[in-house]
């Protein structure tokens, strides 16, 4: 009976190093997610911090006014990639109905956010209706070839790369698969002088 119960045990010991190992790839499939999109603030200050960001093809750019003053989100139509389309808060086709719309359209207040997903590579320019002529401009450039870290305001973390990603949970269910086939091993796998 006394070694059953330390079967179970290193039954759990086994459970738990598997789930942990498990819980880890998950952690960096999840993590792997969180980096196909980046944050750019619209501040009081008329500015879009940062005004210049690298993104790889697929990101998704949220802009967030962290402020109380209400901005937008519009592309200079000649400054954006010829296969690109078009993008502005409010959802218009063209740089010219997005300035006829705003205020009562397009306009993002303090505490909301615009997003949009960014598939072709190339250079964008675009600016805050209501603050352009304070400067309020800014670029964005889609490469493949990028930092990838998209101008989060995190401290420069650096970026991790797809294929070092996928090594990594590669890697990580290896190790699990290596653990439960010890395990086996170790427990129904030879005559170790039992009688």
């Amino acid at each position: 009976m006394m070694g059953d119960q330390s079967a179970d045990v290193s039954r759990r010991e086994f459970l738990r190093t598997a789930g942990g190992a498990t819980a880890a790839a998950a952690l960096a499939s999840n993590e792997a997610s969180a980096q196909d999109q980046t944050t750019i603030d619209m501040t009081d200050g008329l500015v879009f911090d940062p005004d210049a960001t690298t993104v790889t093809p697929g990101t998704t750019v949220v802009w967030e006014n962290v402020g109380n003053v209400g901005h937008s989100v519009t592309a200079y139509e000649d400054e954006i990639p010829d296969d690109a389309e078009y993008f502005a808060s409010g959802g218009f086709d063209s740089e010219q109905a997005a300035r006829d719309a705003y205020p009562d359209q397009g306009d993002i207040p303090g505490g909301e956010s615009y997003e949009y997903t960014f598939e072709v590579e190339g250079t964008y320019g675009y600016f805050c209706i209501p603050h352009e002529t304070a400067g309020m401009v800014a670029e964005l450039t889609v490469s493949a070839d990028g930092d990838g870290n998209g101008g989060d305001n995190d401290g420069g973390t650096p970026a991790i790369p797809e294929s070092a990603r996928l090594v990594a949970v590669a890697t990580v269910s290896a190790m699990v698969a290596i653990v439960g086939l010890a395990y086996f091993l170790l427990k129904y796998g030879g005559d170790y002088g039992e009688e």
